[in-house]
């Protein structure tokens, strides 16, 4: 499942966009062009690990905003940047900078015991960048079209791959007060992905009584989410307190469904579900 894409999209629901399209009066777009910082927290219901159909509960700090043209955007475990300021009144926007996360599928909470007999992995540390083009009032005077991906290494030499996750993400206000997100995402793993996370060697398949499998690189996983995001004090403009909630599904493919891990210990079809809180300033 791609949690990760999930998790990033879960804090674009919990407070204002940072996009012109919210601008139509000076004093908005005034707004929205100034430095501006989110915080929040939250807590996730998602399988223990991708492919599991044991579900835990995490928490999820969240760290969003714009300083100085530059906008901050939350991943899981880690942040992007997006170094493009867009104008305020652009019809078309862009976005590139650099992605740093952490990833510790399989390193703990494993609730299975054949897995978990199987042997923790080793915490991820992935660097790469990020980057996409958005389109502008589309539907209405606020709304937005984003194509965006995600390419990312790991440095820490867990997994040693590389991943690329696309996504397609429509926002709108529905109300004053209120924001929705659907997003469409996928993910691509490499050889050395699938084999660290999908394979099971001689020696886990001796600890674990699970049947040796090779895992492949290639697509792992499509993922439809929704958000939604409200502004306590009934403004999405003015900052302040906000609820965010998160309603994902996602579908492991290819080795990634058939490996022993999904096919025999877990479930192909992954849920997760998130509420939080979140403070502008």
């Amino acid at each position: 499942m791609s949690i990760s894409r999930s998790l990033a999209l879960l804090a674009t629901a919990a407070v204002l966009p940072a996009t012109p399209a919210f601008a139509d009066e000076a004093q908005d777009r005034d707004a929205m062009t100034r430095d501006r910082i989110t915080v929040g927290v939250g807590a996730i219901y998602g399988p223990s690990y991708d492919g599991s159909d044991d579900y835990v509960v995490s928490p999820i700090p969240i760290v969003q905003g714009r300083v100085k043209g530059i906008t901050i955007s939350p991943r899981p475990a880690g942040l992007a940047l997006d170094l493009i300021p867009d104008a305020p009144d652009a019809r078309i926007g862009f976005a590139l900078g650099p992605v740093a996360t952490i990833s510790r599928n399989r390193v703990n909470q494993i609730k299975d015991p054949v897995v978990r007999a199987a042997g923790k992995l080793d915490t991820a540390v992935e660097l790469g960048a990020s980057g996409g083009v958005s389109a502008y009032r589309l539907l209405n005077p606020y709304d937005s079209l984003s194509l965006s991906a995600d390419v990312k290494w790991d440095v820490a030499g867990a997994y040693g791959g590389m991943t690329w996750a696309p996504s397609i993400t429509y926002m709108t206000p529905v109300s004053k007060a209120a924001l929705v997100t659907l997003a469409l995402s996928a993910k691509h793993i490499d050889d050395d992905y699938a084999d660290y996370y999908y394979s099971v060697s001689p020696t886990q398949s001796d600890a674990s009584g699970l049947p040796q499998f090779q895992a492949k690189g290639g697509w792992e996983s499509v993922s439809a989410t929704m958000l939604v995001g409200y502004d306590l004090s009934g403004d999405l403009r003015d900052g302040g307190f906000a609820l965010f909630s998160i309603a994902s599904y996602s579908r492991m493919v290819n080795d990634s469904k058939d490996t022993p891990y999904t096919s025999l210990r877990g479930d192909a079809d992954q849920w997760l579900l998130g509420l939080g809180v979140a403070y502008s300033f």
